[in-house]
């Protein structure tokens, strides 16, 4: 995504967020076929955010948009929840997932390994722990590709 497209909306967002009690979780900027999306998820806590909540987030960048025009094509707006699966991208995601399941991938195999799943064990100075079901795995951040919860079934 283009790094200024993301830290133009993150700027418009921010204050509006803060004053109204939501936490910016991601902004991406995607083509998908020959469509463009600026999805943008918010979440509240506790309890998470509504529909209404995220229209009136929603209508309030939209206007943000209109005015600056920050994105030169076409692209449809999108403002919404995480969701269960929530990306874990920021020091306090990870730390509020301790004890969670997560699902981590990596850039390369570390102990063999390229995916990890299992329980959050700690998140210390850069470096996570994962209990998976054979054994714990430590990983240091500049080798994680992906990290976001994981549903248990």
């Amino acid at each position: 995504m283009n790094a200024s497209i993301k830290s133009t909306i993150e700027e418009m967002l921010l204050p509006f967020l803060d004053s109204e009690g939501f936490e910016l979780v991601d902004v991406e900027y995607v083509k998908e076929g020959s469509n463009w999306f600026l999805r943008v998820f918010v979440d509240k806590q506790p309890g998470g955010i509504d529909i209404d909540e995220c229209g009136r987030i929603s209508e309030f960048l939209s206007e943000k948009l209109d005015e600056k025009d920050p994105i030169q094509d076409a692209y449809f707006l999108e403002v919404s929840s995480p969701g269960a699966e929530r990306p874990l991208k920021k020091t306090k995601d990870y730390e509020n997932a301790v004890g969670k399941h997560v699902f981590v991938t990596t850039y390369e195999p570390v102990d063999g390994f390229k995916e990890f799943e299992g329980t959050l064990l700690s998140y210390e100075e850069e470096t996570l722990v994962i209990q998976t079901a054979k054994k714990k795995h430590t990983l240091r951040m500049p080798q994680v590709a992906s990290a976001r919860l994981a549903i248990v079934f």
